[in-house]
């Protein structure tokens, strides 16, 4: 018996033209459909005049849920994921799913497609050759500042996902943890109609936000710019007690005490400090 595959196939986010044709092509094809929430992907297979039956495998179910898919799979029936928005397992459910049918050694095809942090980082003008895509930050106020502060040194462009009931509070969470001359990037409701791009300092954009309501409204990509690169290969645990004593002392009595305690020059960190 032929053996079946798993699809993980990205929708819009926003734009519905942004479908690609393989995307229509395998969604009309597939015996099921395994969307996040069947209410809301209905309303764009119906758009498509798409008709393949619709299962809810969400995160609440979908391990339970996948090994009924498996064994469909394994009987020869193929099986598309869907998402509500956007490419599957990026913020999105689906990870137990696709691990379970690789362990069980199921074809898994993944199509590209539409994703906010690509489509949002691309568009930035912050530098693209690294980037940590970081999901969502937490809700909790300590949690998100510690998040933050654990990413002060990281090089590379920062990107989240964030709720607009938060985004002030992040802002400010990002001022606290990373500093208010950090470059931050907030591309917002990207490919629909009210599309924006929110560029400057933290401090820049947090007045930006503050003074726009509508700017605290849809879908966001957060994206920050990474720490000055470490250019005289200061140890990482000289630099998380540097930042720890710059708050406290003045900067060239931090690097001293920090110079001395990790034999290192404190001209370097001095530097690294300004």
């Amino acid at each position: 018996m032929k053996t079946g595959t798993l699809y993980i196939v990205p929708t819009p986010i926003g734009n519905l033209n942004d479908i690609t044709l393989r995307a229509l092509e395998v969604l009309r094809s597939v015996d099921v459909i395994a969307a996040e929430d069947t209410r809301h992907s209905g309303v764009l297979l119906n758009h498509f005049g798409i008709e393949s039956t619709l299962w809810a495998v969400h995160e609440h179910n979908e391990r339970q849920k996948s090994e009924a898919i498996i064994q469909r799979i394994q009987e020869g029936q193929s099986i598309a994921l869907i998402s509500d928005a956007g490419t599957p397992l990026i913020s999105d459910p689906g990870y137990p799913l696709v691990n379970a049918c690789r362990n069980a050694g199921v074809p898994v095809v993944a199509l590209p497609g539409a994703c906010a942090a690509i489509t949002a980082l691309s568009a930035s003008g912050l530098p693209t050759d690294r980037f940590l895509f970081c999901g969502f930050l937490s809700p909790k106020q300590q949690a998100r500042l510690t998040a933050l502060q654990a990413l002060e040194d990281e090089t590379a462009t920062l990107v989240f996902y964030e709720a607009p009931r938060r985004i002030l509070d992040t802002l400010a969470a990002v001022s606290e943890a990373l500093g208010p001359e950090r470059y931050v990037v907030i591309g917002r409701e990207i490919t629909k109609q009210f599309e924006t791009y929110l560029t400057g300092t933290v401090t820049e954009v947090q007045e930006k936000v503050a003074a726009d309501t509508n700017q605290q409204r849809g879908e966001m990509v957060l994206m920050i710019a990474g720490a000055p690169a470490n250019e005289h290969n200061i140890p990482a645990e000289a630099l998380q007690l540097l930042n720890l004593l710059k708050s406290e002392v003045p900067p060239k009595k931090a690097a001293k005490l920090v110079a001395s305690h990790y034999n290192l020059r404190a001209n370097d960190l001095y530097k690294h400090i300004i």
